[in-house]
């Protein structure tokens, strides 16, 4: 019986009152259901995901085992199958890519392959020898060829006759077509350590610059702190002179005393001293020589942009910005005088010669770069 009837005396009301708890009584009901559905729902999808996954585990399982068992004798046939996957991706891919290239829409298949003579010639068949302007690190074989004479050879390779003479053991410049001969990467003469051989009793020995063959960037150490070479090894010596050749000792350049001067735009020498070592491509300044404390002079007016210890080698160094595209660096210095950002005149001491970082021994490092660029001083000082 409808329980709003109490609540209402004309029977109209009554009536609708009834008809709605009827409504609503119907809709709880629905909910109800739908609740259960929902719950009943659920628990199948995760009864049939469970069973699915514990398939899946056990077919994986199988697969798995059986890979293990193999123990890598699929390996080729699936890294080729991925390697024919990829080829094929990219044979189709390669069309739609090379139109995304603008003015460049051409179907990369589609080119020609008939080969193109660029250019032919049978003028002059006999072979020439090319030499490659890579820079070398070791000693190469030359086959001589018709024509060629040690003075030529020593051309085209960039070292010295002598350089040729040494390495060949040669007493005269007689040479053969076909023989073989040894060059050298550098002008000098190469080394092999024996048994209490140093970086400086070779230099002694070929009359040398010991810093030039810590220098030469593919000559290796077992320490790089105090040099020390392996017995066995090959050591290129730049610039250094056969024993048997050096009947006197060589005339080293000296260095003119800067003195005091005023800023003129023009580059005096840094130091005072033997220059040891010229500007070359593997190494990118000029050596002077003298003894510890030797005073370092700016070599023209300009403004310190660097002053300290330097982690690549160079040690103790001061940079100076000229101001005009030049700039000069000081290394290897045993104090440094000036700070960074301190305006110095041409002249002005910087700092004293020493041999901190990679060195052999006390010297300067001086190097001038125009525009950024490295170099030779010998084309700039006065």
């Amino acid at each position: 019986m409808c329980s709003s009837k109490k609540f209402a005396s004309h029977p109209f009301i009554r009536y609708h009152l009834c008809r709605m708890d009827d409504t609503l009584e119907a809709l709880v009901g629905i909910w109800q259901d739908i609740k259960i559905f929902l719950r009943e729902l659920a628990n199948f999808a995760f009864k049939s995901l469970h069973i699915s996954f514990l398939r899946f585990e056990e077919k994986k399982g199988v697969v798995v085992t059986a890979l293990y068992r193999k123990r890598g004798k699929l390996s080729r046939t699936l890294s080729h199958s991925g390697m024919v996957a990829i080829t094929a991706l990219g044979v189709m891919m390669a069309p739609i890519i090379a139109q995304e290239f603008p003015g460049k829409s051409v179907n990369p298949w589609s080119i020609s392959v008939t080969p193109v003579v660029l250019s032919a010639s049978t003028d002059d068949p006999a072979i020439d020898t090319q030499i490659s302007s890579k820079v070398r690190d070791s000693v190469v074989d030359y086959k001589v060829q018709s024509g060629d004479t040690v003075a030529s050879i020593a051309n085209k390779f960039g070292v010295s006759a002598d350089t040729v003479r040494w390495g060949n053991g040669l007493t005269n410049d007689k040479i053969k077509v076909g023989q073989t001969l040894k060059v050298m990467p550098v002008t000098g003469i190469t080394h092999t350590v024996a048994k209490g051989d140093t970086v400086y009793s070779i230099a002694k020995k070929y009359d040398a610059d010991s810093q030039a063959i810590v220098d030469f960037p593919f000559n290796t150490f077992t320490d790089d702190e105090t040099f020390e070479l392996a017995i066995g090894q090959i050591v290129v010596v730049p610039d250094g002179v056969m024993p048997a050749a050096a009947v006197a000792p060589r005339v080293r350049q000296v260095t003119p005393d800067a003195g005091t001067v005023t800023a003129m735009g023009q580059f005096v020498w840094p130091t005072a001293g033997r220059i040891t070592q010229r500007f070359s491509w593997y190494h990118p300044g000029l050596d002077i020589a003298n003894s510890t404390g030797t005073p370092d002079v700016a070599a023209d007016s300009g403004r310190v942009i660097y002053a300290g210890w330097d982690t690549a080698g160079y040690g103790n160094m001061v940079l100076i910005d000229h101001g005009n595209g030049y700039k000069t660096r000081y290394a290897h210095l045993s104090q440094i005088m000036v700070i960074s950002g301190q305006n110095i005149g041409r002249g002005q001491a910087i700092g004293k010669m020493g041999s901190t970082g990679r060195s052999s021994g006390p010297h300067t490092h001086f190097e001038i770069f125009l525009n950024g660029v490295r170099v030779n001083p010998l084309n700039y000082l006065r």
